[in-house]
């Protein structure tokens, strides 16, 4: 009997749109210790509130849905949003998600101690707080009749780029999850929908709204725990994001049950809540004429004094609801270039890959991106050949 040689298994790269993709465009030296080095990072703020927001908004939907008293808005911080926020603080922290000092109240009034908070009056309303009360109470109202499917995973084959002898195999797999698919019907539209509102007033969005053959048609929505990017951005953020969700609108395509996507949407959830860092930011965007979205009035004049004098939240409501929503129309044309964007990305971490297998060195082999902030918080910034950071270890 002749045994034939075992076939090694064909396995096909995987890439996630936020954990490879748009991680790799960030800084690919940082990707291939984080993502592929399985390094986490020491002081995970970014990563701990995001998940946070997101656990937060998800919870916060099954409640409503599971419960006729939570169609009632605006929502108590406490106990409504509280008993949440708790809830998700303990399955964070399960996961080795410890919150940062002065963000997030882990304490109820049992706790006699000060822990990480500001003194021993448990519980405070510290910014994680204050930013989930206004995601739930602002847009949760709108967007929570109109969701179909939270939390929905995705994935899609793309052929690999690059030419054939450089090439591991033929195809890549790309995943990813989106928040939140909206279902809507323009049949029975929810009359004084803020978020139909603002998708209304987007010529774009309307015009295909209105080149549908039937009446129904889906939003799709991500959440982040961010501000809303600076179109000067040296990063390119508010690119990546429309890539992201325009990408998202092509693996959803893919589905059977998909109708047509209409509009991406993206809540910033951290212009509801802003800090004074956050106005420092918008202040030098609106001075580099770098924002879609200027304060006028008092706003204006509260941001070009940076906050002072004013109690928080600091800005009008109207004024943090515009900011804060960010409408993204649909076309062929703009889907297929993102696509076209990404298989640049995984062609450009392919050929990394390719370069550490032929035996050069990680430093040697993924590229460093530096800047300020980014670098300031990287726990590699000590051993990486572009450090934007002083020689004390600040930020210059």
């Amino acid at each position: 009997m002749t045994l034939s040689p075992q076939v090694p298994p064909y396995k096909i790269p995987e890439y996630s749109l936020t954990g490879d993709l748009l991680a790799y465009l960030n800084c690919g030296l940082q990707y291939r210790y984080h993502n592929r080095g399985c390094l986490p990072p020491s002081r995970p703020i970014q990563l701990w509130f995001g998940e946070f927001i997101h656990s937060v908004m998800e919870e916060a939907f099954l409640q409503w849905k599971q419960d006729a008293q939570k169609k009632i808005f605006p929502w108590m911080w406490n106990p409504d949003i509280r008993n949440i926020e708790q809830e998700i603080g303990k399955r964070l922290r399960a996961r080795g998600l410890i919150p940062p000092a002065r963000i997030f109240c882990p304490y109820d009034s049992s706790y006699r101690r000060q822990g990480w908070c500001p003194d021993g009056k448990h519980p405070h309303k510290l910014i994680a707080s204050r930013r989930a009360e206004e995601a739930i109470n602002t847009w949760g109202v709108h967007l929570f009749p109109l969701i179909d499917s939270a939390e929905v995973r995705l994935k899609g084959i793309r052929d690999m780029p690059g030419s054939t002898g450089e090439r591991r195999c033929d195809y890549y797999e790309i995943t990813g999850i989106i928040d939140v698919i909206s279902s809507v019907n323009l049949r029975n539209s929810l009359s004084g929908n803020l978020i139909l509102h603002y998708m209304q007033r987007n010529p774009a969005v309307k015009k295909y709204i209105d080149s549908l053959k039937g009446p129904e048609y889906e939003i799709i929505v991500d959440y982040k725990g961010m501000g809303r990017p600076s179109l000067g951005d040296p990063r390119r953020t508010w690119t990546y994001h429309e890539w992201q969700i325009l990408t998202y609108a092509w693996l959803r395509s893919q589905q059977p049950d998909a109708r047509p996507v209409a509009a991406g949407i993206i809540f910033y959830l951290n212009e509801l809540a802003p800090v004074r860092r956050d106005i420092r930011e918008l202040r030098e965007s609106v001075e580099r004429g770098s924002t879609d979205v200027v304060p006028q009035g008092q706003d204006l004049d509260v941001v070009q004094s940076l906050g002072r004098n004013v109690p928080f939240p600091f800005l009008s409501r109207e004024f943090r609801e515009e900011r804060s929503i960010r409408i993204i129309p649909m076309s062929e044309e703009r889907v297929q270039a993102s696509l076209h964007e990404f298989d640049t990305v995984v062609k450009n971490i392919e050929s990394c890959v390719h370069l550490e297998v032929s035996g050069n060195g990680i430093r040697s082999s993924w590229p460093a991106q530096p800047l300020e902030r980014m670098c300031t918080l990287c726990d590699f910034r000590t051993f990486c050949p572009h450090p934007d950071v002083s020689e004390y270890g600040e930020s210059r």
